[in-house]
């Protein structure tokens, strides 16, 4: 095998990151302007807001996000100083703590979910049929199973 991407695997590739980069570029502006989130705050508060009663311990949601221990450390720190989140001791085990929704965190999320969920179908959904948004789930989903065998550091295996 090459070195190098055949030139169709560097098309696609680099049609990949572009769409990244602009697409989470458009959004993070959007949310910015109508709601003050940023797109990480926007992906803890909506976690959250889905979990019984809008808690998760801080693992689970590492889990979900697919972020560091201390990324989460440092990102739930400065949700906590806007009052969208707090941090609560979990009763069965202490070194464990619970991330917990506040009624600001919910009150944001409600606020900028109407918005942010249009600006993703305009940007996003409109551009593809139904077949083709099955077929970019199902290739996202594989790329990401396949991360998850090779990950070096995975949030599932961090305590």
């Amino acid at each position: 095998m090459s070195d190098w991407l055949t030139e169709d695997e560097q098309h696609t590739w680099r049609s990949v990151l572009r769409m990244h980069t602009q697409l989470t570029a458009a959004l993070a502006q959007a949310l910015k302007a109508d709601s003050e989130l940023s797109i990480s705050d926007y992906e803890v508060l909506a976690i959250l807001s889905e979990a019984p009663d809008g808690v998760l311990r801080a693992r689970e949601l590492r889990c979900e996000l697919r972020w560091e221990k201390s990324r989460l450390a440092h990102h739930i720190g400065r949700m906590e100083q806007r009052g969208y989140v707090r941090r609560d001791a979990c009763a069965d085990d202490q070194r464990a703590p619970l991330m917990c929704l506040t009624e600001t965190g919910r009150a944001a999320i409600r606020a900028a979910a109407p918005t942010h969920v249009a600006r993703v179908r305009e940007l996003f959904f409109s551009a593809l049929t139904p077949a083709q948004a099955r077929a970019m789930r199902e290739a996202a989903d594989a790329v990401l199973d396949n991360l998850g065998s090779h990950a070096s550091v995975d949030a599932r295996d961090e305590s």
